[in-house]
């Protein structure tokens, strides 16, 4: 991983779920990935080793291949293990306030494509709010968990409230102050990224079910991917082999999300929100499961990049 250098040391500037931010310049900023890991909007107190190491590479990797392809992002480089550098644009919660036309700012928004059905569309369907003709089905077919959707389905959540919320279309335009244009524009590039990105991980025998993406304007007013996309965090892949089988096997941090599941954490936790009672804090993980979560990180790694995962500390990778 190349260095590289600045004249001031850099200048904490926020800590996000799982990231750390940094000032380097007036123009640029570096993350660092850290081992802190969360599930629906909440911070887990356990640290997953070699968890920042592995997303750094894999981001890495992914916006390697947005050049290769023509896509705008925001990455200038990895600066360490578990650092990068980007562009900085302003990070307002409503880029209303900056005007008309308003240049060099975050989306606040995260857009999501799914082309299988799963994770919280499936909670959706099973919960009755979304049915067979939202998704391009014929009306009243019975939907079954993994099979694949007629066509890449889009949908739109907030980025920078407390909790995730999902937007209509034109509520997604008015508080990103976008067109219609640009917001469709931003749609179609994910979906050129999603196909090369399938098609580097189909011989590496995964299938990418789903995942998000985040943007930016830049001060010429062009998106920019921003943030990171293609790790086991933002995303879900599924073994292709096992799923053609009729058994999908996750290689996201689903599985995570499921252990809270049925520990009954997360009812206990939307019950919360739904009656705006405090929420309950999240417990750690069981010491096994920490292991299996940084084998999961590792693995998917390799299995994403084809390459294999070396700890920049020198220590034995886990096993997969």
């Amino acid at each position: 991983m190349a260095g590289m250098s600045s004249a001031a040391p850099p200048q904490y500037l926020r800590r996000g779920k799982v990231k750390e931010v940094y000032a380097i310049s007036p123009t640029e900023l570096e993350f660092r990935f850290t081992n802190d890991i969360s599930v629906f909007d909440k911070h887990i107190p356990s640290e997953i080793p070699y968890k920042g190491e592995s997303l750094a590479g894999t981001a890495e990797y992914w916006f390697r291949l947005c050049s290769k392809i023509g896509v705008h992002h925001h990455f200038i480089g990895q600066s360490g293990p578990t650092r990068m550098r980007v562009r900085r644009v302003q990070v307002v919660p409503d880029p209303r306030s900056l005007g008309p036309s308003p240049k060099n700012f975050l989306v606040p928004l995260e857009l999501i494509v799914r082309y299988y059905l799963a994770g919280s569309m499936w909670d959706r369907v099973k919960a009755g709010k979304v049915h067979a003709a939202d998704l391009g089905f014929p009306s009243g077919k019975e939907l079954r968990y993994g099979e694949q959707l007629p066509d890449p389905h889009f949908e739109v959540t907030t980025k920078l409230e407390p909790v995730d919320r999902l937007l209509t279309i034109e509520e997604a335009l008015r508080l990103s102050t976008l067109d219609r244009a640009t917001l469709d524009g931003m749609r179609e590039t994910i979906l050129k990224i999603d196909e090369a990105m399938q098609k580097e991980i189909a011989p590496r025998g995964l299938l990418h079910v789903d995942g998000k993406k985040e943007f930016a304007i830049d001060s010429e007013g062009a998106p920019m991917v921003v943030d990171t996309f293609g790790t086991a965090d933002e995303d879900r892949f599924w073994d292709k082999d096992a799923y053609e089988r009729g058994r999908p096997v996750e290689f996201s941090k689903e599985f995570v999300r499921q252990h809270y599941r049925s520990i009954g954490y997360y009812d206990t936790l939307m019950n919360a929100r739904k009656n705006g009672a405090p929420e309950p804090d999240i417990p750690p993980l069981p010491p096994l499961l920490i292991d299996e979560v940084s084998r999961l990180y590792t693995t998917v790694y390799t299995r994403l990049t084809g390459r294999p995962f070396v700890p920049a500390t020198g220590a034995p990778a886990p096993a997969g």
